[in-house]
């Protein structure tokens, strides 16, 4: 026996698996494909927001929050309604169970700590029982993703100077070890080392074989985001035709692999078609891995236009509901569509999806941080990509905004009349504190909110304006991002079969496992899930794993 645990993967929900596992005294051995400069996987990247429930940062902001309330929320934006949803939503209540309860005091005994200006993401459809979060549950991780991964990362490499954590990077597992029914182990192929920044593709090269056995095997390998071709096979009817072009929100080797392997030895795939995916992406200007998204974080007030020119309809707003606007905009027969905006607007609003897109949340620098909230000026980040980025147009008028956008529009013409005909409609709205535009009586009621009035909403303005200029056009593209089904599990984290029971020896965690259950976010996400999935789901099968070894 090589260790009592194998974790595969080494992003978030691994690193968790295995700090609980050693500190319960196991021997671990944690795998990854990529190298040591890969460690914390996608968690690295995130701007680390974290869904939490009536916290003392929630009350600060007069916000109103309870277990019941967020419970609604998660079952209405979820909408379970298929025989194989019974452990996600186990999950999804367990889940709800920890976010309401020990979630926050937990990391905060680790250092964690958050920003005290908690965010509305996914504000839903526009039914009360419906999708979306009824208030403001988006806690921002100080220090974003890296500072999620840090207590994790530290308790792991612990592990490693006594002795009883080991990494193995750079080994690819290629099949899971079966005797007799119960899996004992892995065995791959061990890849050349790269030196390849974190993100860069490294090569493939084989250089030997391994076999490693265990008495238990955790599989945190995360989705299939990395390959276009799976996000299309596995895309559902009632997301429209799967888009001809996307931008990629995940590095290549989030590829998927894990899912087959583990379905060869027997784990039950459940929910492939659900998944998760951005319509606010942009072309990364400086891009890190082939054809880097970068998703706009928008407050609500950009003119949502599809690729010719037609406003989008409620509850079809920036930042209301993804997956709706994703369908949506898949009946227009357009891969892109457009924000336009003025200059007001994207320096109150515009934030950028990525650690490396806020260096001052991620370096913890509040000098910088306040430059962000009071300074003129887009945020540093926001400006680069005006500047350098290609989905970007610039006017001081609206003649010359449709001339820019209708040469970086690829397949369909805005015609100006029409645009300005919207958009003086749109401005008449503001003419009294009252009126019938859905989107402008959503503006006023959300600056109610004490984060949107400080640092997220601007106030409403009338776009035609000049003194509100410059205009800005933004096209926005589909941007890959997370697979919401996987391997079916238990409350432990074990990997079931298609009949329902354990298969021996397999556990799963984070992505691959659709966060917990093979989809414990159903049809839809309430943002801040994703990260809190690999630490909640890590955790379980972490300490499940242990306790059930001799």
């Amino acid at each position: 026996m090589d260790a009592d645990i194998i974790v595969v993967g080494h992003g978030l929900a691994g690193l968790v698996a295995a700090a609980e596992a050693a500190d319960a005294g196991r021997q671990v051995i944690v795998l990854d494909q990529e190298g040591e400069q890969s460690l914390g996987g996608q968690a690295h990247w995130s701007l680390g927001g974290l869904f939490l429930v009536d916290t003392p940062e929630q009350r600060l902001m007069g916000i109103k929050d309870s277990h019941e309330l967020a419970l609604a929320d998660w079952l209405g934006s979820a909408q379970f309604d298929r025989e194989e949803d019974r452990w996600p939503r186990a999950w999804a209540e367990a889940y709800v169970d920890f976010a309401a309860g020990e979630k926050r005091s937990w990391l905060r005994g680790m250092g964690h700590r958050v920003f005290p200006v908690v965010g509305w993401a996914e504000r839903g459809d526009g039914t009360a029982d419906g999708h979306g979060n009824s208030v403001p549950r988006f806690h921002l991780t100080w220090g974003t993703g890296p500072g999620v991964v840090a207590p994790f990362e530290r308790r792991v490499r612990e592990h490693v100077e006594t002795g009883l954590i080991t990494f193995a990077f750079r080994h690819r597992v290629d099949e899971l070890v079966l005797d007799q029914g119960v899996v004992t182990g892995v065995r791959g192929r061990v890849l050349a080392p790269s030196a390849e920044e974190r993100g860069r593709a490294t090569n493939r090269d084989e250089v030997g074989d391994f076999e490693l056995s265990a008495q238990a095997v955790i599989v945190s390998s995360g989705g299939i985001g990395g390959d276009h071709d799976l996000v299309r096979k596995a895309w559902p009817a009632r997301l429209g035709e799967p888009p001809r072009t996307m931008v990629a929100g995940v590095p290549a080797h989030v590829d998927g692999r894990m899912v087959g392997i583990s379905t060869t030895a027997g784990a039950n795939l459940i929910n492939p078609d659900r998944m998760w995916h951005y319509v606010e992406g942009i072309r990364n200007w400086d891009p890190i891995w082939a054809n880097h998204g970068i998703r706009i974080l928008p407050g609500p007030s950009s003119l949502w236009l599809d690729a010719t020119g037609r406003r989008l309809p409620a509850p079809y707003l920036p930042g209301f509901d993804t997956l709706g606007t994703l369908a949506h905009l898949r009946s227009t027969g357009y891969d892109y569509s457009w924000f336009v905006l003025t200059q007001k607007v994207i320096e109150k609003e515009f934030a950028l999806s990525g650690s490396e897109q806020n260096p001052d949340l991620t370096g913890k620098d509040v000098r910088l941080l306040l430059s962000r909230v009071t300074g003129k000026g887009a945020p540093g980040p926001v400006q680069a990509f005006v500047d350098h980025g290609e989905d970007f147009v610039v006017a001081d008028n609206l003649t010359d905004l449709v001339a820019g956008m209708n040469k970086v529009g690829t397949d369909a013409t805005i015609d100006e009349s029409d645009l300005r005909r919207l958009m003086e409609a749109r401005d008449r709205q503001l003419d009294n504190p009252y009126g019938k535009d859905t989107q402008v009586t959503f503006l006023r009621s959300h600056r109610q909110h004490r984060g949107d009035k400080i640092v997220r909403t601007a106030a409403p303005h009338k776009f035609l304006d000049p003194k509100n200029g410059p205009l800005i056009a933004v096209r926005l593209n589909i941007l890959t991002r997370k697979t919401l089904g996987g391997l079916e599990t238990d409350l432990q984290g074990r990997c079931l079969t298609s009949t329902g029971e354990p298969l021996p020896g397999l556990y799963a965690a984070g992505e691959v496992s659709g966060f917990g259950g093979g989809g414990m976010m159903g049809y839809n996400a309430l943002e801040g899930t994703f990260l809190g999935g690999c630490l909640f789901s890590g955790r379980a099968a972490g300490r499940a794993a242990a306790a059930a070894v001799s």
